[in-house]
């Protein structure tokens, strides 16, 4: 099962086999990562030149011991020189910077492009028994928040605390080269900012771990209700909803007002304590002038390369809180990648080329429990063997939990049974291509599914071979010509998330139509039929009439006029296959079929159906129980 309160685990702020594993996404764009980093040499010395340049024009041209010195059209003139070197650095520093910012902005924008493809492109591997237990509001989380956590850190974090640890240990050697004792007074409060950085990384790593749970549960919760509205308003539960919403909107905002409530208090404190240590640069450096120590020129130039110091201290704080993000956001990730593909080809796995269309289970076995041996009430399917001949149609019916549509998921392989084998054509279904396996199926669905796009992208799925003429023939073959017709754009129309323009009926008829123009060796109807009225019915009926024919059918059904014209029933109750044969053959009084009880799984139609109702046999206390 899945863990709850996975949204929570944040790990180490720094995990070394992340990072490595994290940077192997750079690799394709090495050489751009390697012009930004490039870049660092050159924006450093750039900004360390302007407090320089007003030293020199403090010094020799503007204090009244230099003017002195020099003549005022010569002190005119350097300043202007100054001006322009000045100009021209900041618009170097500029270029520079907005280079290597483009480049790693671009860089982590292809980083978050590759990553979120082959996150989807895994989870379309991962086996049905994955999204069994994991909500679709926390895929979603990872593909989308957790991603972008990454982003900052390829685009805004890497580079930048490299520009940051290397700025800050420049200047500080300036610094001391420059004059110790300022020095020492100017890093004296650094305790001080250090301790509030402390304080302020843990206060915002716990807000973001805050954050991070509320945005996956407000996922899963939209997710949920808006996939769910239709009953959320036949049940008048708005109001409900809405307060439940409200709450996990209540805790995602506390949670930003935390973090909003640190940053509040840690920018102001540091912004006061680079102010404190300039203060004291100020009156020790008055002094040191006063006495003839120094040049007002250096203390100018040293207040401002201390500014340049505390700065990359507040980015560094920033940017721990990205890492620390990012390690959380890529511990989650990497586990989704990690989680193995366990329905998989087999080495050498084969094709069928042209199917004969021969289905056989042979003692299946089956349980949805992924972890340790399946106790006697996890089996869902127990000992079920039945064989289905090539163009021959089968119908499946028993009481709901009965395993009918797991048989259908074990037979295109969305799981794999734990003891048994099933067989097409006398193979293995575990020997085959998966790819290759399901497109001999074709299936329709008791709740069709209809993606966003058109009626004819929607028929065609993309499919190789089928062109709009064969998508329209389809249509007007399963009794939706006259629809088509009256559609403006016709099989071009839109068709909106889930088909939710059309009826239940018409989205039916359109997977009916989808299967007919792929033209599948199997079909398989998962009640096709129950959402269609009677009339459509006797089209569909008619359609699958050539639908049906030469392929091997299993039709899951509970109406007469379905499963009466089948060449096998298969009675399926708690798991067990009860009874199998032809209509007549289980309802005939006094004979075998008689002999071998009608389960009560058969469906109540079938007993009525012209035929005398079967006799008790007297051998199952619960398997007649039921029957009158």
């Amino acid at each position: 099962m899945s863990n709850p309160h996975e949204e929570e685990a944040l790990g180490k702020a720094y995990d070394s086999r992340l990072m490595r594993r994290l940077l192997q996404y750079l690799r394709p764009y090495r050489w751009r990562v390697v012009i930004a980093l490039g870049l660092t040499a050159l924006v450093i010395p750039l900004e360390l030149v302007p407090p320089g340049l007003f030293k020199i024009a403090l010094d020799r041209f503007i204090t009244p011991g230099a003017t002195g010195l020099i003549s005022g059209a010569a002190a005119y003139h350097g300043i202007l020189w100054i001006s322009l070197i000045f100009l021209a650095v900041l618009v170097f520093n500029f270029l520079a910077q907005y280079v290597q910012i483009r480049i790693m902005q671009r860089v982590g924008q292809q980083t978050m492009f590759d990553m979120r493809r082959e996150i989807f492109a895994h989870l379309q591997r991962l086996p049905m028994s994955y999204f069994d237990r994991n909500p679709v509001g926390r895929l979603v989380t990872r593909v989308t928040t957790d991603v972008d956590a990454l982003n900052d850190l390829f685009a805004a974090g890497v580079v930048t605390m490299i520009n940051d640890f290397c700025l800050l240990a420049v200047m500080a050697g300036l610094l001391l080269y420059l004059n110790w004792k300022l020095a020492l007074a100017a890093l004296a409060v650094l305790p001080c900012i250090l301790l509030v950085t402390y304080f302020f990384r843990n206060f915002v790593r716990e807000a973001n771990r805050k954050i991070r749970t509320a945005i996956a549960r407000i996922n899963s919760f939209l997710q949920e209700y808006i996939s769910g509205m239709s009953t959320v308003q036949l049940f008048n539960r708005e109001a409900k909803a809405k307060q439940e919403f409200a709450k996990r909107n209540r805790e995602h905002m506390l949670a930003y007002k935390d973090a909003i409530l640190a940053f509040a208090l840690f920018y102001p404190a540091v912004e006061f304590l680079g102010v404190a240590a300039i203060a004291l640069l100020f009156w020790i450096g008055g002094l040191s002038i006063l006495q003839g120590a120094l040049t007002l020129g250096l203390l100018v130039a040293f207040m401002q390369y201390a500014q340049r110091f505390f700065r990359p201290i507040q980015d560094l704080s920033e940017k721990f809180n990205i890492l620390q993000s990012a390690m959380a956001a890529s511990e989650r990730i990497f586990k989704l990648l990690d989680e193995p593909a366990t329905i998989t080809n087999a080495a050498g796995a084969q094709s069928l080329e042209a199917p004969r269309g021969e289905i056989e289970f042979r003692n299946v076995w089956f349980s949805y429990r992924t972890n340790g041996e399946p106790t006697d009430e996890d089996w869902v399917l127990r000992d079920v063997s039945f064989h289905v001949a090539p163009g021959q149609t089968a119908a499946i019916v028993g009481h709901t939990g009965a395993g009918k549509t797991t048989l259908i998921s074990l037979l295109l392989r969305f799981y794999d049974v734990q003891r048994g084998a099933i067989l097409l054509d006398g193979v293995d279904i575990r020997l085959l291509d998966q790819q290759d396996l399901r497109r001999h199926f074709g299936i329709v669905l008791q709740d069709p599914f209809l993606f966003s796009g058109t009626i004819e992208s929607n028929v065609r799925l993309g499919t190789p071979g089928i062109s709009r003429a064969d998508a329209e023939r389809a249509l007007e073959e399963i009794g939706l010509g006259g629809l088509i017709a009256s559609l403006s754009e016709g099989v071009a129309t839109t068709v909106s998330e889930r088909g939710a323009t059309f009826s239940v009926g018409q989205r039916q008829l359109i997977s009916f139509a989808r299967a007919l123009a792929h033209n599948p060796r199997f079909l398989i109807l998962d009640e096709a039929t129950s959402s269609v009225d009677t009339k459509t019915e006797l089209l569909i009926r008619e359609a699958l009439d050539r639908l049906l024919a030469g392929r091997t059918a299993l039709v899951i059904a509970h109406r007469l006029s379905t499963i009466q014209h089948a060449a096998k029933i298969l009675v399926f109750h708690k798991g067990r296959l009860r009874e199998q044969g032809a209509h007549q053959e289980l309802l005939a009084p006094g004979t075998a079929g008689a002999a071998r009880h009608l389960s009560p799984a058969l469906p109540t139609a079938i007993q009525g159906a012209g035929a005398a109702p079967a006799r008790r046999c007297g051998r199952r206390a619960d398997c007649c129980a039921t029957r009158p």
